[in-house]
């Protein structure tokens, strides 16, 4: 069974940090062309967006525009976790954030993200101004 443990959400002023952790288990890397995880935001009245994601075999990091410099997608393949660190945060990226996993051809980055077939029940980031 997949599992994807996410945490590290909080509150926070615009301009700070966040890094957000994602604990995966029970994927076999060789059911996929390569194995990606990432990150889905959601915010109300919003479309889902895709955020980044990581290739964990060929460290591929890809990024929506609108996060493209200020967040960075990190796996560490000894703890099994994937990382997204969230800095010069803004009240726009208030949203709740899912850890996902799919193949890395199958990713799609900015607004109208599809549901991908393995999703965690996500974590509250929320930016004031």
């Amino acid at each position: 069974e997949v599992r994807l443990v996410e945490s590290g959400g909080g509150l926070v002023q615009a301009g700070g940090s966040l890094r957000l952790s994602c604990v995966t288990s029970g994927f076999i890397v060789d059911e996929y062309e390569e194995l990606a995880f990432g990150w889905i935001r959601q915010a109300p009245g919003k479309k889902r967006e895709g955020v980044a994601c990581i290739g964990i075999s060929s460290n591929q990091t890809f990024y929506a525009h609108s996060v493209e410099g200020r967040f960075t997608i990190t796996w560490d393949n000894t703890e099994n976790t994937v990382y997204l660190q969230l800095n010069a945060l803004k009240p726009e990226d208030t949203a709740v954030y899912h850890c996902a996993a799919d193949d890395l051809r199958n990713w799609i980055l900015g607004p109208g993200a599809d549901p991908m077939p393995a999703e965690g029940q996500g974590t509250q980031v929320t930016v004031s101004s």
